[in-house]
């Protein structure tokens, strides 16, 4: 009986959270320089350099940051269409 209840909880909570974070991934992979993004705090902004853990976006005329690549929460374009 208690495997059956593990195996449920495992694909209605554990399974669709590892699909999402999968897919997250992927999105995150696509993006290149000159793609608007949304951050997970809610900044706009456009691509302007891509390092292996971080990227730099210009959120204004010339005022660039630095973000790690997992604060990404979508592509610009993406979240406008939802």
């Amino acid at each position: 009986m208690m495997v059956v209840v593990v195996a449920i909880f495992y694909f209605f909570m554990i399974r669709p959270q590892q699909k999402k974070q999968k897919e997250i991934q992927k999105s995150r992979e696509a993006l290149k320089k000159g793609d608007k993004v949304i951050t997970a705090g809610g900044i706009y902004g456009k691509i302007k350099e891509i390092s292996d853990n971080y990227m730099s976006i210009e959120i204004a005329e010339g005022v660039n940051i630095r973000v790690d690549k997992t604060s990404i929460f979508a592509s610009a374009e993406d979240a406008q269409q939802k």
